[in-house]
């Protein structure tokens, strides 16, 4: 009977990672709520720590945030009660890519709130990150699909004489390593929209700051027809969150060089993470 009961407890528990690895975070909410009325999880910190990541990624949507009472609060909270519980560095251990999708998509958020001059908000949220995330180790949304690359040396990009798009890759390489600042738009610090902005522009294309207006003012384009140069832009489930340069031949793995939250300006393997892949939104162009 206890067998029975703990498998049961166990599927119920793998329901709430695949369902918030899916991106269904009103269900992993619902579910988690469910499971922390019930009595044999009295002892288990997990619905905790799911009800508490799905609350954060949905307090992202502002129209469910602003229908309930200080839930970036009570996220916080729920949150911090795990980490500080008995398990709570095996628990983290062993959920630490849930983690580290979750500080991704709340830099992302955080960065939005910043550029669009919500700068009481933004602090607020900044503040958040920082408690939570606190001794928890940097891991890139991109797990391992990231390539190690070191940029290549300087050149100037009037000397480059190949297609439009080979000059924006070259100049979008010349900023690999350069670190990840909160709407950052210059070689000392990118945000991901910050640096496609600004190597379209060191290109004579004139693009919007955000995210969300670079996909919604760029020519949209078919997976089939995306080539290096163009754009790949993300959702996290509220909207556009962040955007990359796609520097993969047509036809071959997406890949793209852009601005993580955690490791600066680097190349990833769309197609080889699972974070990524799961957000993946649609693609836009600037170039003739």
């Amino acid at each position: 009977m206890f067998c029975g009961t703990l498998l049961a407890q166990n599927r119920k528990i793998d329901k709430l990672e695949v369902n918030f690895a899916q991106g269904h975070y009103k269900r992993t909410y619902r579910q988690a709520n469910r499971l922390l009325d019930k009595p044999e999880y009295d002892f288990s910190m997990l619905p905790t720590f799911y009800k508490s990541i799905s609350m954060f990624e949905l307090c992202q949507n502002k129209h469910w945030m602003l229908r309930r009472d200080e839930p970036l609060v009570e996220a916080e909270k729920l949150f911090l009660e795990v980490k500080y519980s008995v398990n709570g560095d095996k628990i983290f251990n062993a959920h630490m890519y849930e983690i580290s999708w979750l500080k991704n998509d709340m830099v992302s958020w955080a960065s939005d709130m910043k550029r669009m001059g919500h700068q009481e908000f933004f602090e607020d949220l900044t503040g958040i990150i920082n408690r939570i995330f606190d001794a928890v180790p940097a891991i890139d949304a991109g797990n391992n699909a990231n390539e190690i690359a070191e940029g290549p040396n300087r050149v100037n990009i009037s000397s480059v004489t190949n297609s439009a798009r080979d000059g924006i890759i070259s100049s979008a390489k010349q900023h690999i390593g350069t670190p990840y600042v909160w709407a950052g738009s210059s070689p000392d610090g990118f945000d991901c929209s910050g640096f496609t902005l600004y190597v379209m522009k060191a290109h004579g294309e004139s693009i919007p700051r955000r995210a969300a207006d670079q996909y919604q003012s760029s020519k949209k384009l078919k997976a089939k027809n995306v080539q290096k140069g163009d754009l790949v832009f993300f959702n996290n489930g509220s909207g556009i969150s962040h955007v990359g340069i796609v520097v993969s031949e047509l036809g071959d793995p997406l890949k793209m060089i852009h601005s993580s939250s955690s490791k600066g300006i680097i190349i990833t393997n769309v197609e080889e993470s699972k974070y990524w892949t799961q957000r993946l939104h649609g693609y836009g162009t600037y170039v003739n």
